[in-house]
């Protein structure tokens, strides 16, 4: 494969914008009328992560080894939709043809065979994943809501019990979907490390115009039912550097934090940790009560909330960047980053400009996750 002519045909792509997963999944479903059961009636969310999973695997085609574990991560991922072998097919020719359409006279055989020996690799690690993780787990779990509480208006916490457990890191993600939502799948961080019981936390945001984070926060109660996909995400603590640790979480990007702390509680020998949690307004700070609980009882935890827009306040203000770059050097810490993608992006620019090696600093790799 050319992988600069590879590379330079997306970018002529890529500039069309929304355009581009219109015309694919137009084409597809009128090739494969069959595939539009797979999809939610509004495909909104699912036409961007169509580019956004394009872009990160040809933004890395000549290191594929840099996004194979996205790529396998994709294709368990697919089997909660009922995605079959035959559907790969299906899936590169309409990608095929996308790419000749935006393309134009710029298509020529070569960089159509550059482009289906491409999808090939990709799908070959997709369908290999995805037949290994058949032997292994099913392609969905059902779950109960055993708890229900509304922090704030718009935050709310519960917890799931599944029959069977899902063999998670603490740090990974889940996607999530509603019989009153069919086909809506979205992704959240789960809360907690792993538990004897199998249960499962989960911190949820009602997004503006999101209609499964409506569902999430406001319309269950216990009994309600929700069915999870595979457990997914690279955000995961790593304790073989014994280096301290700083966690920086903004509003329920404290989720896969809180789970990466339980998971430090149960070492023999806990590394120093500092917590910060940051929000807009106090209210915000919707776990900050369990979170001081644990300090108090925890030498080695120190916890730091602050509010961004909140005269009212009596502890920290300012942007949650500016509260940890004030407050000490992290030189020496490994840092885990969560929240709001401006947020995390300032956070690693600060803690890079403070001489944090970027090494050191660990986030959601790919940006999936809505915690």
């Amino acid at each position: 494969m050319d992988v600069q002519r590879l590379k330079d045909s997306f970018a002529r792509v890529a500039v069309h914008g929304d355009a581009v997963p219109l015309f694919f999944y137009s084409d597809l479903f009128l090739r494969n009328p069959e595939t539009r059961a797979l999809f939610p009636v509004s495909m909104a969310i699912q036409r961007d992560r169509l580019v956004k999973a394009l872009a990160a695997v040809v933004s890395n085609v000549d290191n594929l080894d840099a996004v194979t574990g996205f790529v396998q991560a994709l294709g368990r991922d697919h089997r909660k939709f009922g995605a079959l072998p035959e559907h790969y097919g299906a899936v590169g020719a309409s990608l095929l043809a996308t790419l000749a359409y935006f393309n134009g006279e710029a298509w020529t055989p070569d960089l159509a065979a550059d482009w289906k020996a491409a999808y090939e690799i990709v799908a070959g690690v997709m369908l290999d994943a995805a037949r290994e993780d058949e032997q292994m787990r099913p392609a969905s779990w059902e779950a109960t809501v055993v708890a229900h509480e509304l922090r704030s208006f718009d935050i709310a916490v519960f917890r799931l019990s599944l029959p069977d457990p899902v063999g998670f890191v603490p740090g990974q993600y889940v996607s999530i979907t509603s019989s009153l939502r069919p086909r809506l799948w979205r992704m959240y961080s789960i809360a907690n490390a792993p538990r004897p019981d199998g249960t499962m936390d989960f911190h949820v945001r009602m997004v503006d115009g999101g209609t499964l984070s409506m569902v999430l926060t406001r319309g269950l109660t216990v009994g309600s039912r929700l069915t999870l996909g595979p457990p997914a995400g690279v955000l995961t603590y790593d304790h073989s550097t014994a280096r301290d640790v700083l966690l920086v979480a903004g509003s329920t990007g404290l989720a896969p934090l809180k789970a990466i702390l339980e998971q430090i509680a149960g070492l023999p020998d806990p590394p120093r940790t500092h917590l910060f949690f940051g929000a807009r307004r106090a209210e915000g700070l919707y776990d900050l009560p369990d979170l001081e609980k644990m300090a108090a009882g925890l030498h080695w935890l120190t916890v730091t909330a602050a509010a961004s827009d909140d005269p009212r306040y009596q502890g920290e203000r300012g942007l949650l960047p500016d509260v940890v770059a004030r407050s000490g050097s992290w030189r020496d810490h490994d840092a885990y980053i969560c929240g709001p993608g401006a947020m995390v992006e300032s956070t690693v620019g600060r803690l890079t400009t403070m001489g944090v090696p970027q090494g050191q600093i660990h986030t959601e790799e790919f940006g999936w996750s809505e915690a």
